[in-house]
């Protein structure tokens, strides 16, 4: 996916610098550029936006000011001809600065960095922050004769065979239900687990990689239907 860009700075020619190095690489979308930063701060906040590029020193509103207002969380680069006002940036957290003018190798820096970020957060954000409704964090699932109580962390995949599920566990252990997907989902976390096909649901964490139309979990090969990739590879950021 491509990154959504936002260019905001008082003076023409340094925006069009900015836009004509971004025009060279393929992954960023420049949706918007802006002098007045009042009106950048508009339309920010009612568009998703994944990067911006921002001026320091500015009328009416400092970069600083602007980032520190904004409602939504993004990544930004604060550009600058005055190399003293970057420690202030940073206390922002923000992803690189740029020291104008600009050298196009300078500019390349910056973005793999925050391209870097972002691909690293792609997983990072899907699995460490998952947290379940369910207060305790486990379910019971009827087997047979007995309701076995599951962790829902240890739950790696789960596969549709007719009328029965298969809950495929982390300790390599799997265990049959007399039940259904949408039954099953009621109970499990939206943000760990994903349906991908009619007989898959998969929890994201345990994702070891991602093939076009496929998802490998340890060795098990696992299908991506067509109905299911588009929300998939979205849910992943890819």
């Amino acid at each position: 996916m491509k990154i959504k860009t936002v260019i905001i700075d008082d003076e023409p020619l340094a925006i069009d610098v900015i836009k004509n190095y971004c025009d060279t690489i393929s992954d960023i979308e420049v949706l918007n550029c802006f002098t007045n930063p009042v009106e950048a701060m508009g339309f920010i906040n009612k568009n998703p936006v994944d990067l911006i590029f921002i001026d320091i020193e500015m009328p009416l509103l400092s970069g600083i000011e602007f980032i520190d207002a904004l409602k939504l969380k993004c990544q930004f680069i604060f550009t600058t001809a005055y190399p003293q006002f970057a420690i202030d940036g940073f206390e922002l957290e923000a992803a690189d600065y740029l020291i104008k003018p600009i050298s196009y190798i300078r500019f390349l820096k910056a973005f793999n960095k925050v391209n870097k970020t972002r691909q690293n957060q792609s997983f990072t954000v899907n699995t460490s922050t998952f947290t379940s409704n369910n207060e305790d964090n486990f379910l019971f699932i009827k087997s047979e004769h007995e309701s076995i109580k599951v962790f829902i962390s240890e739950i790696k995949y789960i596969e549709g065979l007719k009328d029965y599920l298969k809950v495929n566990l982390s300790n390599g252990k799997y265990i049959l239900t007399l039940s259904n997907f949408r039954n099953m989902m009621d109970k499990l976390p939206e943000k760990t687990f994903i349906r991908v096909h009619n007989s898959y649901v998969v929890n994201l964490k345990y994702i070891t990689s991602v093939q076009r139309n496929r998802i490998v979990i340890d060795e098990y090969r696992i299908p991506i239907s067509e109905s299911y990739k588009k929300s998939f590879f979205e849910r992943i950021n890819i």
